[in-house]
């Protein structure tokens, strides 16, 4: 774990330092670069960068669109019912063995985004979740969540302070691993770095809200 903790802090030193080093950085309405989660390239087993193949869609909303009050956090000033979307998935290659799903928000202005969810060691059968899957209990057997930046372990929606809209990006990865032998409330960037070296593909869709 040490080796762990001392490469991560390693790999987000050389993410700050330039943006060059981050392929997931995006700039913000206000002009200043935010860092998509961990800021990482996402890497298969052979060390390159895995492919963005896999298609995923949600009943709840399409690609860029607003996402339903449903799903929006319940607190803060936002009055959703916190209820994870409904989310599917296609294209995973041959191969996979698990799939995660991370929920990020790179627009926050924290410097790294804000964690909404984060969920891993998915049945290599699962091909998708349906909506309230990120409440307490309501995942396959075997998965497990990691920590969001609320604090919990359950699916915390969209509450962006008043401004433009943020961007929340559902993320499905399908990894060559059936586990990585984190457990429950792991944080994020923990979750992050042990995927990678795993990863055989990857896809987004991507809601946003404002207030």
């Amino acid at each position: 774990m040490r080796t762990l903790i001392l490469a991560l802090v390693s790999t987000l030193a050389a993410c700050a330092s330039t943006s060059a080093n981050c392929p997931d950085a995006h700039t913000a309405g206000n002009g200043v670069a935010t860092a998509d989660s961990v800021a990482y390239a996402p890497t298969g087993p052979d060390g390159a960068v895995a492919p963005a193949s896999i298609t995923v869609t949600s009943e709840a909303f399409a690609e860029g669109a607003a996402m339903p009050t449903r799903t929006v956090f319940n607190s803060f000033g936002c009055t959703g019912d916190n209820r994870s979307p409904a989310l599917a998935w296609r294209g995973a290659p041959e191969g996979t063995r698990s799939f995660a799903v991370v929920v990020h928000d790179p627009d926050a202005p924290t410097g790294t985004g804000f964690y909404h969810w984060a969920a891993f060691d998915l049945p290599a059968g699962t091909t998708a979740l349906a909506e309230g899957a990120g409440a307490e209990g309501a995942l396959p057997a075997g998965a497990h969540t990691g920590r969001t930046d609320f604090g919990g372990t359950t699916y915390g929606g969209p509450c962006p302070p008043p401004g433009p809209a943020h961007r929340y990006r559902f993320t499905v990865y399908a990894l060559d691993t059936a586990s990585l032998g984190l457990p429950d409330g792991a944080s994020p960037a923990v979750v992050r770095f042990s995927m990678r070296g795993h990863i055989l593909a990857h896809g987004t869709l991507t809601g946003t809200w404002g207030r």
